[in-house]
């Protein structure tokens, strides 16, 4: 995989949602570095990713309360397990649980298999709530999707978790998994 410190510069078979995140990044002058890959919508996929960029691919979660009244966004490391019971604990929420393409669709213009932080630009009314596993504040770097699971991006974590989320009028709630 051929890595990339910029945008693509031909743009004509990218989707539009992958291109917002490009201008979004660049507007904020925060530098990634980029590859392009066959589709990787598992994080077994997203192994040569994380090879090839020296990057850890974040695990990205999209979830909803039984009501479909409050949604979430779960960043956390990819290797670590997830379960229900102990995040709806932390957050005080009851009956947690996956979200419906249609919802990641409605408020993060994401498809199933590219959910990213990144998403949280489409989300301008402030619809989801950034959930973040501790153990990923540890890494000086997160590898994400740029709304699309053709390509992945390494960004710094300060970046993302600092200047990101303030342009995007977003907070993060700090969550502890503890895996296994």
């Amino acid at each position: 995989m051929q890595i990339y410190t910029s945008r693509p510069s031909n743009t004509e078979n990218r989707e539009e949602r992958e291109i917002r995140c490009y201008d979004f990044l660049d507007t904020l002058n925060i530098a990634y570095e980029r590859v392009d890959h066959e589709r990787a919508d598992t994080m077994e996929a997203c192994l040569a990713i994380d090879e090839a960029l020296d990057v850890k691919m974040c695990k990205n979660l999209f979830l909803c309360n039984r009501q479909k009244t409050a949604f979430y966004l779960l960043l956390m490391p990819g290797d670590k397990k997830f379960k229900t019971k102990e995040l709806s604990a932390q957050i005080n929420t009851a009956r947690l649980s996956f979200a419906e393409p249609e919802d990641m669709l409605k408020y993060l213009d994401i498809n199933p298999g590219a959910v990213s932080v990144l998403g949280l630009i489409n989300d301008r009314e402030g619809n989801v709530k950034l959930l973040v596993d501790e153990d990923l504040l540890k890494d000086e770097y997160i590898g994400v999707h740029p709304c699309v699971n053709t390509s992945s991006l390494k960004l710094k974590t300060e970046d993302v978790l600092g200047e990101f989320l303030k342009a995007t009028k977003h907070d993060m709630c700090k969550v502890f998994l503890k895996g296994e």
